[in-house]
């Protein structure tokens, strides 16, 4: 090639990498930019949650404890605002049979349902100042550091996207070995330990003599469970049927993080829908299924890509989502978080990986909403099977089954089970109806089996009865044989779906979504955007200054508001009216009235909306009427803006 075209070549290689060079600093100045923007923005938010006593330290005044917060009174007051409309939504929408179970739970339970050996977090130990921090969770932050600092290939950004996307389902090896290759180091600096399990519920003991353990409830779902036979009998023995319970639930987290996100106390609202294990569709389905939601699917994940929005009701259809009833909850979680303020637009559903899922459960998702610590899990959706009704059942020998009766019979083959009661009795006595339940409970293969193994001169044991205790069995105690036969009806142990509700991670989300800071007349505001139906107060009752009049029209608003059942924020000062509206924003509060020396003429006040600003003129006596319906979403303020005579702000 003559050196002309060479030094062309070179000069123009030269000229790109120039350009790339100044195009990757710029990429980066704008990142930096935007993470400290978002670093601000978060700072503001949770000075705005301490300021206003949303959510404070437990224990303050002694150096709080780590994963323990009090709610001030608005954080209170949204939290029952939070659970009304969850009730409203789900409870009294779909009639079921809500419950309440006490958080102390004696060991049996806990140890047949498996938490008591599968409940557990992988843990590591620094080894120079022995801190605990949660494998995982170290693994994650380091990958993310990784790929924020660029650099990488595209197969090794893809490869380490992979990693973090399953970081909390690896066994203890696995974990270890990707905390070696990856060469995480512990917060402090130092090396870290190996990874080992660690059960992450609180133990104590129930009475006096210490003989009764038992834990603090990881959950609410066991409670719903044991009770399963007299909710059962309480709904004529009618299926499907739910059964649900808001209540406390304590865990004691490795490394608590995010305020709220990663706590040792928190509520739970927790659904058990339970259904006949072959028949899963749902009455209501239709209902949901054109709804658009964000889908992270397996396959997604594995490729580690973003989550694609599909139809409901297509991605049921499709088999990726397994069944109506799992895809009907999911649809109307979207309705209710959407409804309390959640962004739809950072709200998804995202399916268990193979290995994250239980190895009962058919089918799982997760709704994660997007916050400034990433996606996080809020909401969780399982096909539990029939696992822990079974379970339940065996271990206490009380039946937890359902039975359906046919309209007419059905011929069909079964093994029938003839006992010898004189044997049985002879060799169990009292026992003898745990050991002919437990024999008549097993699968047709199952028995067929033991009779063979018996014939053949063997002795075989089996549990029994509510203590599992063992008993030998002997040939001659029973027959099996097949047979067809007239069946009336069916036995069976019903599969459940459970949606399980995070609700303090619900409330942060809405909270951190709601946040917002707007600029009008050269004033930067700070405004949470509550939805006036969670809004921890409905209206801001103000006054134009503390003149006696003024005030006796404001108390008598309030006091008529309070009949009404709206709750209110007073402010009679006399402080500027624009700082006034201002600390009320803050508080999230949708509707403000003022009070001024015009009210005391003519009795009317003027009625203010947060979002817009836009305020009009209403007769006192109307007040508590128009917020109550504006409150429950039965009036708009577009309704009421096009209906009544508007105040004009200068300029308008």
């Amino acid at each position: 090639m003559p050196k002309v075209e060479v030094d062309a070549a070179v000069k123009k290689l030269l000229e790109l990498k120039a350009a790339l060079q100044e195009a990757t600093a710029a990429s980066r100045a704008e990142n930096a930019e935007e993470t400290r923007r978002l670093a601000a923005r978060k700072d503001a938010f949770e000075q705005l949650m301490l300021r206003k006593l949303f959510v404070v330290p437990s224990f303050e005044i002694y150096g709080g404890v780590a994963g323990l917060y009090d709610f001030g009174p608005p954080g209170t007051a949204l939290m029952n605002q939070i659970q009304t409309v969850w009730r409203n939504h789900f409870v009294l929408a779909e009639q079921m049979l809500e419950i309440s179970c006490p958080a102390m739970t004696p060991e049996r339970v806990l140890d047949v349902s498996g938490h008591v050996e599968k409940f557990q977090d992988l843990m590591v130990r620094d080894t120079v100042n022995l801190e605990c921090h949660r494998a995982d969770h170290l693994l994650e932050d380091h990958i993310d550091k990784m790929l924020a600092a660029g650099g990488l290939t595209p197969e090794r950004d893809l490869e380490l996207r992979k990693v973090r996307g399953q970081a909390d389902a690896y066994s203890p090896q696995a974990l270890g070995e990707q905390l070696a290759e990856l060469k995480v180091q512990s917060p402090d600096g130092n090396a870290l330990g190996e990874p080992f399990p660690f059960n992450l519920m609180f133990k104590t003991e129930i009475g006096p003599t210490g003989k009764q353990p038992g834990f603090l409830r990881p959950e609410t779902a066991q409670g719903i469970f044991v009770a399963f036979r007299r909710l059962l009998e309480f709904n004529a023995g009618r299926l499907p049927f739910a059964a649900a319970q808001i209540g406390a639930a304590y865990r004691n987290e490795i490394a608590p993080r995010g305020g709220l996100l990663r706590v040792r106390e928190f509520a739970l609202a927790e659904i058990e829908h339970f259904v006949h294990p072959r028949e899963k569709a749902h009455p209501g389905f239709a209902e949901v299924a054109g709804l658009r939601l964000n889908l992270l699917d397996r396959g997604l994940q594995m490729e580690a890509r973003g989550h694609e929005t599909r139809g409901l009701g297509e991605a049921v259809a499709q088999g990726l989502i397994d069944n109506e009833s799992l895809g009907y909850f999911i649809g109307r979680t979207f309705l209710f978080l959407t409804s309390i303020g959640v962004d739809p637009a950072r709200l998804r559903f995202r399916q268990h990986l193979a290995d994250e899922m239980a190895h009962y459960a058919t089918d799982c998702w997760d709704a994660e909403i997007e916050t400034h610590y990433g996606w996080v899990e809020c909401v969780g959706h399982a096909d539990r099977s029939c696992f822990d009704l079974e379970r339940h059942s065996r271990a206490s020998g009380v039946e937890l089954s359902a039975r359906i009766q046919y309209d007419t019979p059905r011929e069909e083959e079964r093994v029938v089970v003839e006992f010898n009661k004189r044997e049985i009795d002879k060799a169990f006595r009292k026992d003898a109806k745990d050991v002919m339940a437990a024999v008549s409970g097993m699968a047709d293969a199952d028995v067929l089996v033991l009779q063979e193994r018996l014939t053949g001169g063997a002795k075989e044991q089996i549990t029994a009865g509510a203590g599992q205790k063992s008993f030998e069995l002997a040939a001659g105690m029973f027959t099996a044989e097949r047979k067809t036969v007239p069946v009336t009806g069916e036995t069976f142990y019903p599969s459940v779906i459970e949606p399980s509700f995070g609700l303090g991670r619900i409330m942060y989300c809405v909270l951190e979504h709601c946040f917002d800071t707007d600029s009008r007349d050269e004033e930067s505001r700070v405004v949470l955007k509550l939805p006036s139906l969670v809004a921890p107060y409905k209206l801001a009752v103000l006054t134009l200054s503390n003149n006696a009049e003024l005030n006796a029209i404001g108390h008598s608003i309030n006091r008529a508001c309070s009949r009404s059942g709206i709750s209110t924020r007073t402010d009679f000062s006399n402080g500027s009216i624009g700082r006034k509206y201002a600390r009320t924003e803050e508080l999230g509060v949708p509707f403000g009235i003022t009070v001024d020396f015009a009210s005391v003429k003519t009795g009317r006040v003027t009625l203010r909306d947060r979002d817009s600003t836009q305020q009009i003129y209403l007769a006192a006596d109307e007040v508590p009427t128009v917020v109550r319906q504006l409150a429950d979403g039965s009036l708009t303020w577009a309704q009421v803006w096009a209906t009544r005579e508007q105040v004009q702000r200068p300029g308008e």
